[in-house]
Formats: C-alpha cells, sequence, structure tokens
C-alpha cells in the first residue's frame, strides 16, 4: 500500500530501502518555484538508528510497511536473549538484547509489553508509557542539601539511573516515564 505525505503520521511506520522505519517527526517545506522538501525525522526498527532524510519531489509517496503489534509477557533473559510469552497463543519469541537498546533500562520479568514483528520476526518491544521501578540505591538526604536543585540519583532494579526527590529512599517504589526516562511520581 502506498501513501501520500499528507497521509503521514507520527508513529506511522513506513518501508524504505528494505527496512522499517518509524516516524517520529515530518514537515514539509515550500517555496517559491522550486520543489517542495520533505524532511522526515525517522528510526530504523531493526538497528534503533534515528535519522532525518529529505526527499525533493512533488509526488512523494511511501509504501506502509507490515508490522504487527502482539501482546507478550516478558519471562526471562539469558545473557543474550530476552524471551517473551505470546499472550493469546503462547508461543515464546526471543529478541537480541543489542535489539532492544534503551527498553532494557525499562524490562522487568512479568511486565505486559507490545513486541513488533516485521515478516514474522520479532524486531523490537513498544514498551507501556510509565512503568514502576524499586529503587535499590540512592544516597541519603541531608538537611539543607538543595544545591543541586533537590535532586539525586537513584539507580532502579532494572540498573536504570534517574534523578529522584531528595525525600525517595532505598526500597521506594517509583514511576519511571519510559519515553524521557525521567521521575513522574512516588508510587509506595
Amino acid at each position: 500500500m502506498s501513501i501520500n505525505f499528507s497521509d503521514l503520521s507520527r508513529g506511522m511506520v513506513i518501508e524504505l530501502d528494505g527496512a522499517p522505519w518509524q516516524i517520529m517527526d515530518y514537515e514539509r517545506h515550500k517555496m517559491q518555484q522550486r520543489a517542495p522538501v520533505t524532511r522526515i525525522k525517522m528510526k530504523n526498527l531493526l538497528n534503533g538508528t534515528v535519522v532525518e532524510r529529505a526527499f525533493q519531489q512533488y509526488q512523494t509517496s511511501f509504501a506502509v510497511a507490515q508490522v504487527e503489534n502482539r501482546e507478550a509477557q516478558y519471562l526471562y533473559n539469558d545473557g543474550r536473549f530476552y524471551h517473551f510469552l505470546d499472550q493469546e497463543n503462547y508461543e515464546q519469541y526471543e529478541i537480541a538484547k543489542e535489539t532492544l537498546g534503551s527498553a532494557l533500562g525499562y524490562l522487568k520479568e512479568e511486565m505486559i509489553v507490545e513486541v513488533v514483528f516485521y515478516k514474522g520476526n520479532p524486531i523490537s518491544v513498544n514498551l507501556p508509557t510509565h512503568v514502576d521501578l524499586k529503587v535499590t540505591d540512592t544516597p541519603p538526604a541531608f538537611r539543607g542539601d538543595t544545591a543541586q536543585g533537590g535532586n539525586k540519583p537513584a539507580t532502579l532494579e532494572t540498573g536504570l539511573r534517574v534523578n529522584v526527590p531528595m525525600f525517595i529512599t532505598n526500597g521506594s517504589i517509583i514511576r519511571v516515564d519510559t519515553r524521557t526516562g525521567a521521575y513522574t511520581e512516588r508510587v509506595s
């Protein structure tokens, strides 16, 4: 299926140069007496690279990639692969550690995610917007210690490091935004 620039939207997956690309941002510039320039910022779903490309044609068309999202539960990792269980047909999928990239900091066992399939093979995961994680290591807060804006570093159960407010202690469960990697609120 082919689409034009006017049909593009953020999050849509197009096929370009034989690979699936997710559109992060797009715009079109039209200057007098020149062909319009279509600029697209996109992420390669196979290797995670983000690029910005410009297309200089009057009729720019794109092919929609045949990707499928399936709900799956994260089971475990064996050091090299991360294993997921499909919630419909109970099939198991494995995705290489290198492919998951920054999503590794948010994955914990028994978590439900969307596994993205391209041509029948699992290529990445879509995380929920917010994840609740336990703080495993953070320095204690001292009275009057607000020279750095009242934040301190914390290491979470998955190994992810975020800045948290001074009142957060070891063992606290906090909510983290997976899009920005920032602390949102304390859960308990």
